[in-house]
């Protein structure tokens, strides 16, 4: 996994899923009540998408491959794209991905949920930008079954596009890198990484999300200072400290006895309302703020939170952050993909099984707002305590601490992570 420090917040979440034919504050709402009918509005999918990201996070963040990095990732880019890939699965395949995803039984919920949360999130608002897409990129000569490709386009937005992987795979890639750049704004770069597509590649599913937002109150930049920031590992390092401190640094806060919650909104004028989460542990053991990364004890600390004076400071980071999932979805459950798998769904036949999963995110943090953006590529071959009111709390994040950005008022996490160096 790369990481760096830069400075500003961007996810771009791409998914790419490369075939192989062998032989032929509003609301502070984490985990919404799910309906059986598709009149939830999305609800089912986000509680889904919720309960991946905290799954998810777990293992990443257990991995001895990481330990003491940054963490960071779009758990919604990531099941949006396995959402596209379940749609193609049957059997088994789809029993364990539907598992892993969480993602509802009933075939009306997840399509019109998808389908809804899309529209709403390419809603078009004048204080932010938050978008999403998807799209499917074919080979010319290959008869995938018009019912999936008409589903995908219908409740996914993802068109289809022909590119000739047999005679040019290379150029094929830079077409799909140039798209995933476009839509993540040229934060993601070169996602399909070269000798990935090859004659064999049959299909590419791509998802792209986006998001650029200021903060409501936003920090003086004057006022940032170089400060110290406390490593997990007792060290300490210099990073460029954010200060807000005035009278006007009003926050959503709720505290415990051992760690501190902060609600930093960002503009949102008329439209959806989006918001950064900090969880900040009060005695340096990260393990108090995972505690609540549960829908159930996120949920309420949230709602045991108060708008109040706070005295703020939050380092400036920028992080980039790339995984390979096939080992960790596996050992979450999601094992017959990688393996004897039916996507039958997609073609009529089973040739077809997830050879990897890449997933590249990126999120800089600065004074005016934050900038993400995520991509991940599903690549596939053939088989062959409240504070007193007397007091004004001081949140000072100086030492590691985890960071969600959420739909207000779903309640939706469109990004969550981890900051153990903030200068990567």
């Amino acid at each position: 996994m790369e990481l760096k420090t830069i400075g500003i917040c961007t996810f771009a979440s791409l998914v790419v899923m490369s075939m192989v034919f062998a032989g032929c504050t509003g609301t502070k709402l984490v985990q919404p009540n799910a309906s059986s009918s598709t009149s939830d509005r999305g609800n089912s999918v986000i509680e889904a998408n919720n309960r991946f990201a905290f799954d998810l996070y777990s293992p990443l963040a257990k991995d001895p491959k990481y330990a003491g990095d940054n963490i960071f990732f779009s758990p919604f880019s990531i099941s949006s794209a396995l959402a596209v890939t379940y749609e193609g699965a049957r059997g088994s395949t789809a029993d364990e991905i539907r598992s892993v995803f969480h993602f509802p039984e009933n075939t009306s919920l997840l399509r019109q949920g998808y389908s809804h949360i899309i529209a709403d999130i390419n809603s078009e608002n004048a204080s932010y930008t938050l978008l999403t897409a998807n799209a499917l990129w074919a080979e010319k000569t290959y008869p995938f079954l018009p019912g999936y490709i008409t589903t995908a386009r219908t409740y996914y937005s993802a068109n289809t596009t022909n590119l000739d992987f047999i005679n040019d795979p290379d150029a094929s890639r830079t077409t799909i890198n140039r798209w995933v750049e476009e839509k993540t704004r040229n934060t993601i770069k070169d996602l399909v990484p070269a000798g990935s597509i090859t004659p064999m590649t049959r299909l590419v599913i791509t998802d792209a999300v986006y998001f650029k937002g200021t903060w409501v109150r936003q920090f003086d930049k004057n006022k940032t200072r170089e400060a110290d920031f406390r490593l997990s590992s007792g060290k300490t390092v210099l990073v460029p400290m954010m200060e807000r401190t005035d009278e006007d640094a009003v926050y959503p806060y709720a505290e415990t006895d051992n760690i501190q919650l902060l609600e930093m909104p960002y503009e949102h004028g008329n439209g959806t309302k989006l918001c950064m989460l900090i969880l900040l542990p009060k005695n340096d053991d990260l393990s108090a703020a995972e505690k609540y990364l549960d829908p159930h004890n996120l949920t309420e600390l949230q709602n045991s939170s108060a708008s109040r004076r706070v005295m703020v400071y939050l380092p400036k980071f920028t992080l980039e952050t790339k995984y390979t999932l096939r080992q960790t979805l596996a050992e979450m459950g999601m094992q017959t993909a990688f393996g004897d798998a039916d996507f039958s769904g997609m073609d009529g036949m089973r040739y077809l099984y997830i050879q990897e999963i890449i997933h590249q995110a990126y999120v800089d943090v600065n004074e005016e707002g934050t900038e993400a953006a995520a991509a991940t590529a599903v690549v596939m071959w053939g088989k062959g305590a409240a504070p007193t009111e007397d007091l004004i709390p001081v949140f000072r994040a100086d030492h590691p601490f985890i960071f969600l950005i959420q739909d207000n008022e779903s309640g939706n996490i469109l990004f969550i992570g981890r900051v153990e160096n903030p200068n990567g």
